[in-house]
């Protein structure tokens, strides 16, 4: 399958932490997230599952490279996280908080268990998308429709270094205005640096979904600018604290578990890599020369160990 079909599930609002139910009705924060799906062409609802989520500024399209090289194995399920891509903006800001988002993958995977019985489950999570998938993975009484089977966490883990938090916060919801796509593409860029080695291509295919088009003719960045209310209102000591509830979850992870890291990542250290193969589910952890905060999963050695990882064969895994 060369082209993904995009596809949407109705989310219930919940309460963004500390704030009264009567202030924020969950009621009005219903909204539809968007998600594309790859799929084997011989069978549309094949049983193993993975599900594909980015990182904080980016859309399920990051994934693309990755998911053409599994649908021929796999369901692939790349949602664009509510504020982002295709899908809603929420009213209320400071329902942009793993908390929701979190809800959000459970109503997805409850539309598609629906759709066709899930059989295997694996979660691929990007920076934020991994912190979504460790509170998922971390709290074995959740509704899944199967316990997670593997997790890959890409560049994130329980602990966080604030001062990679501090320089997202600099070009988190800036909303510039672009004259053409590659303006946009080379602009994103001048940001992205971390990300890595790629060719002009590439960067190119990775930004395209990255803007939207405005009335006038020219672009804008595809997410809702108020993303960065909750993120800007996290204190130092709030962030230690939920460094903490993090690793309680991280300790309860059983599913296998590969940790991808940027051997030049701010956001990921290598203590806390180490940490992690030690602690909880004791993930194996691969490093990328010449990358930063994060892999983007087009390189193809970055592709091949995402792929031997959820593909093995469990004597394999276990090696």
């Amino acid at each position: 399958m060369t082209e993904p079909r995009l596809n949407h599930v109705p989310c219930p609002g919940i309460a963004a932490p500390g704030t009264p139910c009567a202030q924020a009705p969950a009621a009005a924060q219903l909204h539809r997230m968007a998600y594309w799906e790859w799929n084997a062409t011989d069978q549309p609802a094949h049983p193993h599952v993975v599900l594909c989520v980015h990182g904080l500024t980016r859309q399920g399209r990051d994934f693309d490279t990755l998911a053409r090289a599994l649908s021929g194995h796999a369901r692939v399920i790349c949602p664009d996280v509510v504020g982002r891509g295709q899908s809603d903006w929420l009213a209320d800001p400071m329902g942009y908080q793993v908390p929701q988002y979190a809800a959000d993958m459970l109503a997805l995977l409850a539309q598609l268990q629906q759709q066709g019985p899930i059989g295997t489950l694996d979660w691929v999570g990007t920076s934020m998308g991994g912190l979504i998938g460790m509170v998922i993975a971390g709290q074995p009484e959740l509704p899944l429709p199967v316990a997670l089977h593997r997790l890959v966490l890409n560049d994130v883990g329980p602990t966080i270094d604030w001062s990679a938090l501090q320089r997202i916060g600099k070009y988190l919801g800036k909303m510039a205005r672009f004259e053409s796509q590659q303006q946009a593409a080379d602009a994103l860029w001048a940001i992205s640096r971390p990300f890595g080695p790629h060719s002009p291509a590439q960067w190119f295919e990775l930004s395209r979904a990255m803007v939207r088009p405005l009335p006038d003719g020219g672009f804008t960045l595809h997410y809702d600018p108020a993303i960065a209310v909750p993120f800007n209102a996290l204190t130092q000591d709030a962030a230690v604290a939920g460094e903490a509830a993090l690793w309680q979850l991280y300790e309860r992870i059983t599913a296998r578990t590969l940790l991808l890291r940027g051997a030049q990542s701010d956001l990921l250290s290598r203590a806390a890599a180490q940490a992690m193969a030690r602690r909880g589910p004791q993930a194996r952890v691969v490093e990328f020369e010449g990358v930063g905060h994060a892999p983007t999963l087009v390189a193809a050695d970055q592709v091949a160990t995402v792929k031997q990882f959820l593909l093995a064969a469990e004597d394999a895994v276990a090696g």
